[in-house]
């Protein structure tokens, strides 16, 4: 090889060396993000989402903010990753359960309602409302947390199952004993419905299943399905009494340091990611409810009017726990629970008149 040929090739295997530099020198930002789900994009409808807005990010800023996703818990649990989105120096973002969220701003536990909403569009309705977004700016001051959308946490609408018998009314509820999250909110309905709880970490949710510890569970059918319970339990009921989502922060001092074109970018691709994740949460969630009808030994979906007879039970139950027991301002919960109806109402009045008129 003659020397120009030895330069000439010299040159060429740099080049990826001085264009990596060139793009770490370009690169004046980090948003680093942490979720529970697992790095898939098919079993679970965030990860995706969270996928396509760090493209989005990426590209609207030319590369300047870097987005980096860590996902099945690599950096620690729920809580682990709100406290340190919190300080907003290595993580500046996760995506949190209920539960969770509550532990930093309080009020985000009125969302535990049970028979809270009818559909999903109602669902992704109120939570991408204004309404809900003035509700969720609380964080700003409670946990110096800028809110960012809602997504559904395994499809949003959850569905027993146990070992007893099929729940098909709520009187088939009495007696059983069920396993919830450590959310006493979670207690209160479930003892309202005459069913006994028993509060256990989700580690321990298939030994107490295996064992008797517990004779049933609810979750979304998406997690009924991928976790087997089909193998420990032999019927499941979809009756939604819960919905189940998962709000999506960013740290506010962070947000704040950013140059108004990239809060921008953040903002309006956060808001299409939760979009994106909208329609793929149903579609997991009613394959998922159809797999539950072929794996287990019998389910049954619950029928509008049995699932208002368990609501008119539950609903006041559950409103006493939170204003008496809770401590949140009764008017704060009532407002939340007419803004909830009067989306449902404005969407069925709108489609009848766009489309059946």
């Amino acid at each position: 090889m003659n020397a120009k040929k030895s330069v000439f090739f010299a040159a060429l295997a740099a080049l990826p060396l001085a264009v990596a530099s060139a793009n770490a020198q370009a690169q004046s930002y980090e948003m680093v993000i942490a979720t529970q789900l697992p790095e898939d994009m098919s079993n679970n409808e965030i990860y995706p989402a969270l996928v396509h807005f760090k493209n989005l990010v990426e590209a609207r800023t030319d590369g300047d903010l870097e987005v980096t996703i860590f996902g099945g818990g690599q950096l620690g649990s729920e809580v682990e990753n709100g406290s340190e989105v919190q300080g907003g120096r290595t993580l500046q973002s996760t995506i949190m359960s209920a539960g969770a969220m509550s532990s930093f701003y309080e009020d985000y536990q009125v969302v535990t309602a049970p028979f809270l909403f009818t559909n999903w569009r109602q669902a992704w309705s109120f939570f991408d409302s204004e309404w809900f977004a003035d509700f969720m700016s609380g964080t700003v001051e409670a946990a110096d947390m800028r809110y960012l959308g809602t997504f559904d946490d395994g499809g949003g609408f959850v569905a027993f199952t146990n070992n007893v018998r099929l729940i098909e009314t709520v009187e088939d509820l009495e007696g059983l004993n069920i396993r919830t999250e450590e959310n006493p909110a979670h207690v209160a309905i479930m003892r309202s419905l005459g069913a006994s709880a028993t509060p256990l970490p989700w580690g321990e949710l298939i030994t107490a299943l295996e064992t008797g510890l517990a004779d049933g569970q609810f979750n979304a059918p998406v997690l009924n399905t991928t976790f087997n319970f089909d193998a420990v339990t032999d019927y499941t009921t979809l009756t939604g009494h819960v919905y189940n989502s998962a709000p999506w922060v960013v740290s506010e001092s962070w947000y704040q340091s950013l140059p108004e074109e990239h809060q921008q970018a953040v903002i309006s691709s956060a808001r299409e990611a939760i979009q994106l994740s909208h329609g793929m949460s149903g579609a997991l969630a009613t394959a998922s409810w159809v797999e539950s009808c072929e794996r287990f030994e019998e389910c049954y979906l619950m029928p509008d009017a049995e699932r208002e007879r368990m609501a008119e039970i539950a609903r006041p139950a559950w409103q006493e726990w939170i204003v008496d027991d809770f401590g949140m301002d009764e008017a704060r919960v009532q407002g939340l629970l007419d803004e909830v109806e009067r989306v449902g109402q404005q969407l069925a009045e709108d489609d009848y008149r766009i489309y059946g008129q």
